[in-house]
């Protein structure tokens, strides 16, 4: 039997209490790893840390409630990490926040809001979890961006902006810490079928077989991804199978931007 992937790792994941982060999660305690799961959502937090214990009795989950943009609790996650694991290996940045107003005629507030979490959150815990990484053996960073962060739309400016900023920090990150031996890449997903769209729909009321077919149109496949089609190659990128490659940006969106 083949020794899972992230045996004995130590991740932090954040915007891990639902989507693509409990589906990292998952993923993550499948191959050996344990996780640390930091969303601003209690009640998701706690189902997705339920579900995981469920599954994964003997897996390390800690759970903490925090807004990424507090520079204070990104410490504080690590920390803990570190008290309670001895060592921090892999850090997800998967938190963000959506806003639809149009470019022209965003707020300062608004730009201030998505700003503090997309890339001012992001930072927070690259520059918390960087000394912990630098010491653990292959140590690596994936910022989970968007494929909309190369090719446009309307009426996500702002997102889309921050999520344009995360690859150009994913790649600066990944000259300064390649001395360190710490990997930096970043992950674009397409359109994903998260609790946050199936949540959005109903209130709009919306089936799912509706919601469904509003994508066929957005990836040469004609259809929307799974988490956990996201999942893995997030999965592939904090492993040893891809310690050749940093400063990367890997689209995983069913090749909409090239459409």
């Amino acid at each position: 039997m083949s020794t899972p992937r992230l045996f004995q790792k130590t991740a932090l994941i954040t915007g891990g209490g639902a989507g693509i982060g409990a589906a990292t999660a998952r993923l993550f305690c499948q191959e050996g790893a344990g996780v640390m799961l930091v969303d601003a959502d209690s009640a998701s937090l706690e189902r997705t840390r339920q579900a995981l214990a469920q599954e994964f009795p003997c897996a390390w989950v800690s759970i903490m409630t925090a807004n990424v943009s507090d520079r204070l609790s990104a410490q504080v996650a690590v920390d803990r990490c570190l008290a309670e694991r001895g060592a921090l290996h892999i850090l997800v940045n998967n938190a963000s926040m959506r806003n639809h107003s149009a470019a022209s005629d965003a707020t300062a507030e608004e730009w201030h809001a998505v700003v503090d979490v997309n890339l001012v959150g992001m930072a927070n815990y690259c520059r918390a979890a960087l000394p912990a990484l630098r010491l653990a053996e292959s140590g690596c960073i994936v910022n989970i961006s968007s494929c909309y962060a190369v090719t446009g739309r309307r009426g996500m400016g702002l997102y889309d902006a921050t999520k344009a900023a995360q690859l150009s920090f994913t790649r600066t990150l990944a000259f300064e810490e390649s001395a360190n031996g710490v990997r930096v890449n970043a992950v674009c997903p397409g359109s994903t079928l998260t609790d946050f769209q199936l949540v959005r729909a109903e209130k709009a009321g919306k089936s799912v077989e509706q919601l469904k077919l509003e994508r066929k149109d957005t990836s040469l496949i004609g259809r929307w991804a799974t988490p956990q089609e996201i999942g893995w190659p997030i999965l592939w990128l904090a492993s040893c199978e891809a310690s050749f490659i940093t400063g990367t940006t890997l689209m995983v969106d069913g090749g909409l931007h090239i459409m």
